[in-house]
This record gives C-alpha cells, structure tokens and sequence, in this order.
C-alpha cells in the first residue's frame, strides 16, 4: 500500500522549530512579543495563530501594530492535520511572492478533548519537522503548562528541536527525538469495533464497483449526513485502490457502524510498509498528475488514519480509517 513521503521540496532545510513551555501571561509576552517584532525589524512577516485568550494578550503587548497578523486557530490547526501543513505552506508561498523572506507564526495547537485526538496532533508537531522543512517560516509554538496535560507537555519537548528559555534561544535541545522515530514511536490506539462483527466484511475484493455499492448502501443506514459519506467513500476507494496497485492480495475490507463513528479496515498481504510521513502531502510534491494522493486524502477526508501490520506473521499492511458521527 506504498505510497510514501510528505509531498515536500527539499532545496534546503529553512524551517525552524521553536518550544516554548509558559505558566503565565509574563512568561508569554516577554518571549513570544521579542520573537515578532525582531522579525518585524528585520523585514519579515509576523503571525499569531493562537488561542482568542493567547492571541488578545500578545496584541495588547505589542501595542495592535497592524503588522502582526492574527488568524483564527480553528483556521489554521483544523480538524485535520495535513490541511494545517498546507495552510503553512500557502501563507510561506504567499509572503515569498511578496518579496518577505520568511514569516514568524507564534502557534498554539488546539489538540483536542481526547487522548485519541493528542496522537494525532502530537505526531503533526513530529512530522512538520520534516513537512515544512524547505518552507521559510519560523515557528514558535507555545505551550501553556498550567492547561495542557502532562503527556502534551512531555510531547513537546521531544517534537521541538530548540527550546525558548526566558529571552535565550537554547541550542540543540537535547529531549528532541528525531521525527522518523517520535512518529514510529506511537502507538496504534485500539479500536473497540474491531472486536465485534462488522457491518460488512469482504474478505478478497475483486468487484470494486459492487464493494463501493456495499459500503454506501451501508452507511446510508448510519447517521451519517450525504457529504460525510461521499467524503468516507472516496477515503475508502483510494485506500482500496492502494492496496491493489501496491500490495498483494487478498485486499479485504471490514466495515462498522455505530451511533458515534463509522471504522473502516482494509488489509493486503504485502511485504510490510513503514513511511512514518506517508500521506502528510502528496507523495509526488506539487506534481499531482504522478498521482501518490490517496493517503493524503484520506488523511484529510478522516478524523484518524491508523496504520499497521495486517497479519500475525508481521505481514501485510492495514490502514484503518474513523470518522465521527455529529
């Protein structure tokens, strides 16, 4: 099922990656207001895309200067983390058309209500290292020690390659772990559906168009609204067509529906694939006729996008895709 990469130019690496742990407005400002208007000083864009709360303190402390750009979060760290990484890309590629040399971003990600949802985003903090890395942007994530539960804390300080202490940028931080291990690092989260019968089971796909059939027939007994099925189908014809094009067979699909998520698995028994950055962009950079987007569709169409060892005998490749019902 071996699409692989982040879809990235690799002219150089520019980006830089910046930690900063704070427990109150003082500690805030008196890193992250420096961090902006130097790079306002030395011609380059400053960004805020934070919380309301974040952002409303760091623009009193620079006086609203109308140069200092606020988004909003939900904006920028949507629900889906390979459109934050476009979303960087595009404002990078729009500021360098416009003649800026790079742009600052003091970023806070909203990682969720759940667990499920920290790995998601702590595996972004992980592959932006790589993702963004020829892009000109200087990112200062900021971390607020006095909301964030401690494995977000502990995340943090291996995702981040320098660390802020005070109004000193350290060197190399030492707790950083290198993306391709952090991301290998993480585990599969179990999912409770796998253990009961699913909805649909097809064991050797052969009739795609029939299987598609199944699958929609399927969810239009779910909750699930007209757009998030289309959007879920196409999910699963790119990762079915995946695993015929790269794979081996059988390619098997298992389907469940509940009254809060739908799950999908679909299996092959190809040798075993391990790309931890796979499906972060498209496999083939800009070049979209090189195809190389399933995963990164997916990725973008889904809540979560698992994948794993297929077989007991450590083959095979399964990618298991959620979304939530509303």
């Amino acid at each position: 099922m071996g699409e692989q990469g982040t879809g990235r130019p690799r002219p150089g690496r520019e980006y830089l990656h910046d930690a900063l742990l704070f427990d109150d407005d003082q500690r805030l400002t008196e890193v992250a207001v420096p961090f902006l208007l130097e790079g306002l000083a030395a011609g380059e864009a400053a960004v805020v895309a934070t919380t309301p709360r974040t952002a409303g303190t760091l623009r009193a402390a620079v006086g609203d200067d109308p140069r200092v750009h606020v988004l909003e979060r939900h904006e920028v760290y949507r629900a889906r983390t390979p459109t934050a990484i476009t979303t960087f890309r595009r404002l990078a590629e729009q500021h360098r058309a416009e003649g800026v040399r790079r742009v600052r971003v003091v970023g806070e990600v909203g990682f969720g209500t759940t667990e499920r949802d920290w790995l998601e985003w702590m595996r972004y903090e992980s592959v932006i290292n790589e993702a963004l890395a020829a892009w000109p942007l200087w990112g200062l994530c900021v971390f607020d020690t006095q909301r964030l539960p401690q494995p977000l804390l502990d995340s943090a300080l291996a995702t981040h390659p320098h660390l802020v202490d005070g109004a000193r940028r350290r060197g190399h931080n030492p707790g950083f772990v290198e993306p391709v291990d952090y991301v290998r690092s993480l585990p599969v989260p179990p999912e409770p559906l796998e253990a009961t019968t699913p909805a649909l089971h097809a064991p050797d796909v052969a009739d795609f168009a029939g299987l598609r059939h199944a699958v929609a027939a399927e969810l239009s007994a779910s909750r699930a609204g007209p757009d998030l099925v289309e959007d879920f189908l196409l999910a699963v014809d790119e990762m079915v067509s995946n695993a015929v094009r790269h794979g081996l067979p059988p390619v098997s699909l298992r389907l469940w529906t509940s009254a809060d998520r739908i799950v999908c698995t679909i299996g092959d028994g190809g040798p075993v694939w391990d790309d931890p950055f796979a499906g972060y962009g498209p496999a083939h950079g800009d070049d979209l006729s090189r195809g190389g987007m399933g995963l990164w569709l997916a990725r973008q169409l889904c809540d979560h996008v698992d994948i794993s060892t297929a077989g007991d005998g450590g083959t095979g490749v399964e990618v298991r895709l959620t979304v939530r019902l509303p």
